[in-house]
């Protein structure tokens, strides 16, 4: 696999691309890759469409897709999972907006972490639901969550649910053991319920472990994980995602709201999360050690300008810059006058940082610097 390729997206409408049509702005906002799929996911998916029959699938009955899932978490986080603890979902949005409704009453409070995921931050208010965000604060050259504002928030006998990204998007932190111990006790201490999205779990790009959040001892009856091949692998168009609820009673709640709602993940999204978590060890190895390469490059350069600022992720392919020291009053117009089309930092719950996709062409990211530097 050459990462260093550049794919024409235009033809196929990419939705990252479209924003920008037309334009000499380099789009670099949202959170997919420019990588080709990994040939095993082409031909599965292949093999699937020259079966010719695209009918009704039912998600339980795919058991390849099921053993592989259970496969991957055990060897990826030392996790074994049954089964049936898995729930098919199309999109993680879906899934945290059904575990609200599954999980919350009417004048409940649902705690996220900001800054946040723009669909995360918006979805208690979709489920007429209070939100209190818990932010997330700097601490030796590291993001991390503000567990005394988490515990004041979760002492609050109106929350209920507390949604958190790990990794963390837009800043890339990995919670350690002991952070994930700090939640698991203020959650337990305070009864709420934890709804973990841990979309860009497979992209690590430090050497550090990932610890699903319903792995945990004190969360595991307790909490909801959901988790996708869609980011790692570049397959997020094919609406395939899935939580993983140790819980019945949690899991049949959860099970309960999707009834009428939620449609079943498509068969070829099921052929590709298969094929990723199979047969796709090779790329996705040589995958990120060209994102850390990608983002060594961009955080160096970016700390070179003026006015700007970033700390290393240490997962995703996505960098959180700091443009305060711009003092200018839109940093997105900012950008965008430069000739780059990041993330809006005000959509994250942050007006003065904006987000970098660094999961592209090197070639790319220099064109980006050229362009900011200008």
């Amino acid at each position: 696999m050459n990462f260093s390729d550049k794919p024409d997206r235009s033809w196929s409408k990419a939705y990252k691309w479209e924003k920008y049509k037309g334009t000499d702005i380099l789009p670099m906002w949202i959170a997919d890759t420019e990588f080709r799929c990994a040939e095993p996911i082409l031909s599965a998916l292949h093999a699937r469409i020259e079966d010719g029959l695209l009918g009704y699938t039912l998600p339980a009955h795919d058991t390849d897709a099921i053993e592989a899932v259970v496969a991957w978490c055990q060897r990826q986080y030392n996790w074994k999972i049954h089964p049936s603890w898995i729930v098919w979902t199309p999109g993680v949005v879906p899934a945290f907006n059904v575990a609200i409704k599954a999980y919350c009453q009417a004048g409940d409070t649902v705690i996220v972490q900001t800054p946040n995921y723009p669909p995360l931050l918006a979805a208690p208010a979709i489920n007429n639901l209070n939100r209190v965000c818990v932010d997330t604060v700097e601490v030796n050259g590291r993001w991390t969550l503000d567990f005394e504002a988490l515990e004041q928030a979760a002492a609050d006998p109106k929350a209920t649910l507390f949604i958190m990204c790990n990794p963390m998007n837009p800043v890339g932190s990995v919670l350690s053991q002991d952070e994930l111990d700090r939640v698991a006790t203020i959650c337990r201490k305070h009864n709420v319920m934890l709804c973990s999205d841990e979309i860009h779990c497979d992209l690590i790009l430090d050497d550090v472990p990932h610890l699903p959040a319903s792995a945990h001892t004190e969360l595991a009856e307790h909490s909801v994980t959901l988790m996708a091949a869609s980011k790692t692998f570049n397959v997020a168009g094919l609406g395939t995602s899935f939580a993983i609820i140790p819980n019945g009673k949690l899991r049949a709640a959860f099970n309960h709201e999707t009834r009428g709602i939620v449609p079943w993940v498509t068969v070829t999204g099921l052929a590709a999360t298969n094929a990723a978590f199979r047969h796709c060890d090779e790329w996705h190895q040589q995958e990120l050690a060209y994102l850390k390469d990608n983002r060594d490059y961009l955080l160096g350069e970016i700390n070179k300008i003026p006015g700007l600022k970033a700390i290393a992720p240490a997962a995703t392919f996505l960098l959180w810059v700091d443009a305060s020291g711009l003092n200018v009053e839109d940093t997105q117009k900012w950008c965008e006058a430069k000739g780059i089309g990041p993330s809006p930092g005000r959509d994250f719950g942050a007006k003065d940082f904006f987000r970098l996709n660094f999961g592209c062409s090197r070639d790319y990211l220099v064109q980006a610097i050229e362009k900011l530097k200008a």
